[in-house]
């Protein structure tokens, strides 16, 4: 079955920067959107950032200018640059993509990884 995983998340001060890596693995047909999405205690689970197959991102209002997508088709893999972190964005991490398989076509998730953004 097909299996995605996250990097290590981490603590960081404030100001600074971290990046997630994310790769699915397994018997894979294709890969249409790739994306990440963050859950905080007591928080409903948002959308940080997507990407298409073909490029194309999209990402939640609080992040913008400061998170950056990025995918690598070829190892199926999918990125996020996180800069100027603020308390606010601590949470879990979620790795998501939309996968075919000879099955059919679903969503998968990765087990998520904790981002805390602290002094």
């Amino acid at each position: 079955q097909v299996q995605l995983v996250e990097s290590v998340g981490g603590l960081v001060q404030p100001g600074g920067s971290l990046r997630l890596s994310c790769k699915a693995s397994g018997i894979i047909l294709s890969i249409n959107r790739m994306g990440w999405y963050r859950q905080a205690p007591g928080k409903q689970r948002v959308l940080v950032a997507t990407i298409t197959s073909g490029g194309t991102s999209n990402y939640g209002d609080s992040v913008k200018g400061r998170f950056t997508i990025s995918r690598d088709n070829a190892e199926n893999t999918v990125d996020l640059q996180m800069n100027s972190l603020k308390p606010e964005d601590t949470a879990v991490y979620l790795c998501t993509a939309n996968i075919g398989v000879f099955s059919g076509r679903g969503d998968y998730w990765g087990q998520g990884t904790q981002v805390t953004v602290s002094s």
